[in-house]
């Protein structure tokens, strides 16, 4: 299966990020489709027949996210793209904000004028001030041309777009969290409900959608939303992008078409082309480092022997004991030398820092299973430590406001189900553990 591209068709051409060179390869058509032949309701129909569901990693139907928008009489209502991309393993946000930013502005434009919104924000996490720069000179092209500001394209809708960067929180990447520092706020996430589509930014309702989620709606309103939801299968529709990165010999950003094979991702010479330096494939870590790893005969088939494919579903097949989730496509490649035991340690070490501490079991149950585990790495671990995390997490999962804790816990619960010999290795031969060969990850490029 050709990987074929809705986003990104036009990424390679030199000048796409200026106006002129964007719109002289269709951009901005989608717009004008929109606003002269289309209303507000025409544009949220199309996203929900396209199937579309939000790119940031729960997965759930954009259109039908729209639909909950609350539309009180004289109150705002606010559309807020999440750019905060912050989950270990993952880039292809950043990727399309730097390469065809817009793309994300006329998608941000787009999905405005379907929910009612006058007033929209790009949330930009705080380490992407390049890409913030590049946004802002973009966004002033637009304005330039009459797509943003007042009247836009004499239609009558009046638009303002303003990109805000974050201080660099992984919290912030949770919606609620999110606009807590867009107010000017410490970014905890607040109880649910109230949702944002009812009482968001400032006390109004609001949608929060990813980078990618948002850039899609550009092809669903050019080419309808019957034709994006022909590509895929069955509730996994259109096209993904995803980060490869790890042990891979072509790491980089794709887009696939969701229901593409695990196997043809991994080894297909459109794609990754195997494993690198020739090395055996270990363990895969498919949606970014809050998801539960897989051991190597669970990557391409799944626990009932079918072919494991790249869809939201056929991941999530068995469920976490045989399954994973494609959560926000960071797709993670560990070849035969890689350490699980490091690895989990690694990703712990981040979640116990990222904490915002609001919750008791994720404030104290991270940074427990962060020195448990650095326990074992370091030589020093007792067997009944591996119990003693399974017990941590338990306490962690479902226990907490926002999904952090989940996230953390997850990958640890996974890993021990998993790897269970290799902790037990670690703790049984703590000497010959430190001087293991953990080989090199490779450092990701773009295809």
């Amino acid at each position: 299966m050709k990987n074929r591209r809705l986003l990104l068709e036009h990424v390679d051409v030199p000048g796409i990020d200026g106006i002129e060179v964007y719109v002289k390869h269709g951009g901005y058509a989608s717009l004008e489709k929109a606003l002269k032949k289309m209303s507000p309701e025409d544009v949220l129909e199309e996203v929900k027949k396209s199937g579309l569901r939000g790119r940031g990693g729960a997965g759930f139907p954009t259109g039908m996210k729209w639909s909950f928008l609350a539309k009180p009489e004289g109150v705002p209502r606010y559309l807020v793209c999440n750019a905060d991309e912050s989950e270990p393993g993952t880039f292809k946000d950043r990727y399309l904000m730097e390469k065809l930013p817009h793309l994300l502005i006329e998608g941000m434009i787009l999905s405005s004028f379907a929910l009612g919104a006058n007033q929209s924000y790009i949330y930009i996490r705080g380490e992407f001030m390049y890409v913030l720069n590049i946004l802002e000179k973009a966004i002033a092209e637009a304005y330039a041309k009459g797509y943003l500001g007042k009247n836009i394209l004499g239609s009558g809708y009046d638009l303002d777009l303003v990109v805000t960067p974050g201080g660099g929180a992984y919290i912030c990447g949770e919606e609620t969290a999110l606009l807590e520092s867009l107010e000017g706020k410490r970014g905890n996430p607040r109880i649910k409900p109230p949702f944002p589509a009812v009482k968001g930014l400032w006390g109004c309702p609001t949608v929060v959608n990813n980078v990618e989620s948002i850039a899609a709606v550009v092809p669903i309103v050019r080419d309808g939303g019957d034709a994006y939801a022909a590509i895929g299968i069955g509730r996994s529709t259109g096209t993904k992008l995803i980060s490869a990165c790890g042990n891979l010999a072509r790491p980089g950003v794709y887009e696939i078409d969701l229901g593409l094979s695990v196997e043809e991702f991994i080894y297909g010479d459109d794609y990754c082309r195997g494993i690198a330096n020739g090395k055996q494939l270990k363990a895969c870590v498919p949606g970014g480092s809050s998801v539960p790893i897989l051991p190597h005969f669970l990557v391409t088939k799944t626990a009932t022997g079918e072919d494991r494919l790249m869809t939201y579903e056929s991941l999530a097949e068995g469920g976490f004991s045989s399954g994973s989730m494609l959560g926000s496509g960071g797709f993670i490649i560990f070849d035969e030398d890689q350490c699980i035991v490091r690895n989990t340690w690694n990703f712990a070490r981040f979640y116990a820092h990222e904490s915002c501490g609001q919750c008791s079991p994720c404030r104290e149950g991270t940074g427990w299973m962060e020195k448990v585990l650095s326990r074992i790495e370091h030589g020093q671990g007792h067997m009944h430590d591996i119990d003693l995390l399974a017990d941590i997490n338990k306490k962690i999962e479902g226990n907490t406001i926002c999904p952090l804790g989940d996230a953390a816990a997850w990958p640890v619960a996974a890993a021990i189900h998993h790897f269970r010999e290799e902790f037990e290795w670690h703790i049984k031969h703590p000497s010959e553990a430190q001087t293991r060969n953990y080989g090199l990850i490779q450092q990701p490029v773009v295809a």
